[in-house]
């Protein structure tokens, strides 16, 4: 097998400089396989492809046999490792399985030449030199024992190090003096026949591992036809190949130097360390790795992307139904007088006050009393109060935070207005909130001279139908819906408003009047124009908040709300000059607060 040098492209059981340990056959099944061979695993161009690298599992880790590529890049990569000025391997490795600190399992995704590695056992073994001097080359030893220091962080630290590595060796040749030898010297020692004698059992060597990666490649072939996948062509450029696993990646190069920056009390969190890093060492996040690659823009956002607004602006509300209460807000009647009395004489069904004949020589008789209903109004105030802390205001600056809050607190006052006329404001007697009905009467509420209460016979509406054999032809939505208008126009007949009134009913009733289906399964209404001219009505209108709601009667029976038939121009909603809807705003320099009031004072 050709090859211009080869290495450790990582060792077992030697402790990273991110706190990984490798351990024993982690990368076995890239046996045999060839990946591409980069510079300082940057993958950004494809002039950082310097070669291959064909790997070797082996009982202490994994070797490479690395070959140049005849490129610019691969020439010079060729000639720094040959002089010597590079001689540490790494390793770029995804889908990891680990079990704390130990990798168990990963698929090696590209072999880089780097000027420190972070595995210490990582180096280049040996470097044969293809020349035509010489039938097997020239075989040079780089100190295969050697513990190579870790890459720093500044350049301070690598003329450190270096200083130090050169002191530490200048103190152990005082101390050996001439008897250290390198195993150079000890190759130059050898005669002539013994030194081609060590480059003959190299090459034999090489040529034995050569054929057992050619056996292992053809068995890899065998498995590939029968359905197995144990081959792995990897193009470093293939992003789709990468992208598996790409959230569990390791890259050992450059790391500690994240992680202690992190440490310090000036930066204080891993996020800001690591921009600091990157923008100081020209680091760009992969998305598609998942590591980091030298690049010359220095833009890391992609490593924490900032979130995007579906709908730039303003938070989506999410309320209650408020289209009712646009409408009743718009159709009661605004008066500018807000304290009043009405005086009413019921005197129907008094027989005492009919005409009568008369009799000559008998006495005339006097009519019957009638009683005098008199009732008097008075308004209440119904306010929304609320505050701002300034630091919001000033912070928000996607949309306007006060105007925001204004048109919630003016939705909420509608439909608190609205609610109280319709039905009333649902609290308890005795709560200090509670909306008087003395002050806003409810429709619902209101007395019978006022409001026509009707109830909904259904077990009547079926006996009418057909009979008691009702269910065998007729669903209940059928019945319910020839109910509620048999009901809605027997009720018509002692309505005294004025003009067409509007049908106020949850969504669910008028579903269930729409599904109402004949013998034949067609429905009976097919729109909710349709369905409002059988029940005499101008509009139906449909209200969520009406669902579930009951009231209490003088003979402490209880009724549920099926829906409120009005015309709400007969009503009046009466507010004086300065009791109209009022916004008050105010700050309050003691808390930081711009506290508002919505407030309105009617009857």
């Amino acid at each position: 097998m050709k090859y211009d040098f080869s290495g450790w492209a990582t060792r077992n059981d030697l402790t990273c400089s991110d706190g990984r340990i490798i351990k024993k056959d982690a990368f076995k099944h890239n046996d045999g396989e060839t990946v591409p061979l980069v510079w300082n695993h940057q993958h950004n161009t494809p002039d950082n492809v310097l070669g291959h690298a064909v790997l070797e599992n082996r009982e202490d880790g994994v070797y490479a046999y690395c070959e140049f590529n005849d490129s610019e890049s691969g020439l010079t990569a060729k000639k720094l490792v040959e002089h010597g000025d590079v001689r540490s391997l790494s390793i770029f490795a995804n889908q990891l399985k680990e079990s704390g600190k130990n990798v168990l399992h990963g698929i090696i995704r590209e072999v880089s030449l780097v000027l420190a590695g972070a595995n210490p056992g990582a180096f280049i073994e040996s470097v044969i030199a293809h020349g035509a001097d010489s039938e097997t080359g020239l075989i040079i030893g780089y100190d295969e024992n050697i513990m190579l220091y870790h890459s720093s962080d500044k350049e301070d630290d690598d003329k450190d190090d270096k200083k130090k590595d050169a002191s530490e060796e200048k103190k152990e040749e005082k101390e050996d003096g001439d008897d250290k030898e390198t195993i150079q010297d000890v190759f130059d020692s050898m005669s002539e026949k013994q030194q081609k004698a060590v480059y003959a059992m190299l090459a034999q060597t090489a040529e034995k591992a050569g054929d057992e990666s050619k056996k292992d490649g053809e068995k890899e072939k065998e498995d590939e036809k029968k359905g197995g996948n144990n081959i792995m062509k990897h193009n470093v450029f293939d992003r789709d190949d990468q992208q598996q696993g790409s959230a569990n990646v390791i890259c050992h190069s450059d790391q500690v130097g994240i992680v202690e920056l992190a440490k310090s009390s000036q930066v204080g969190s891993f996020q800001t360390a690591l921009k600091i890093y990157a923008e100081e060492n020209n680091l760009q996040h992969d998305a598609v790795s998942g590591g980091f690659v030298q690049t010359g823009s220095g833009n890391v956002t992609e490593l924490f992307p900032e979130y995007k607004d579906v709908r730039p602006g303003a938070p989506e509300l999410i309320t209650n139904d408020q289209g009712w209460i646009s409408v009743v807000m718009s159709k009661v009647h605004k008066s500018p007088i807000s304290r009043i009395r009405t005086s009413q004489v019921d005197i129907r069904n008094i027989d005492s006050l009919r005409a009568k004949g008369y009799e000559k020589g008998k006495q005339k008789k006097q009519a019957g009393n009638f009683k005098l209903v008199r009732r008097t109004t008075d308004p209440q105030t119904v306010y929304v109060k609320n505050a701002l802390h300034r630091d919001d205001i000033v912070d928000i600056t996607d949309f306007d935070y006060v105007q925001y809050l204004y048109g919630i607190d003016r939705m909420m006052l509608n439909e608190e207005l609205a609610t109280a006329i319709m039905l009333g404001d649902g609290r308890d007697d005795g709560d200090e909130d509670k909306i008087a009905p003395e002050h806003i009467r409810p429709i619902w509420l209101d007395d019978e001279l006022y409001t026509i209460h009707v109830d909904l016979d259904v077990a009547a509406a079926k006996a009418e139908l057909q009979g008691s054999n009702t269910g065998a032809n007729f669903g209940e939505n059928y019945v319910l819906a020839e109910a509620m208008i048999n009901t809605v126009l027997y009720a018509r007949e002692k309505y005294k408003g004025t003009g067409t009134p509007d049908y106020f009913c949850t969504p669910h009733m008028l579903n269930v009047m729409l599904l109402a289906r004949d013998l034949n399964g067609r429905r009976i209404y097919s729109s909710k124009a349709e369905l409002a001219s059988a029940l005499n009505v101008g509009d139906i209108i449909t209200a969520e908040q009406f669902e579930g709601k009951t009231r209490t009667t003088e003979d402490n029976k209880t009724k549920k709300l099926l829906g409120i038939i009005a015309n709400l121009n007969d009503y009046s909603l009466g507010a004086t000059k300065g009791g109209e809807v009022t916004h008050f705003t105010q700050f309050d320099i003691d808390f930081n607060q711009e506290k508002s009031l919505l407030e309105t004072r009617c009857s």
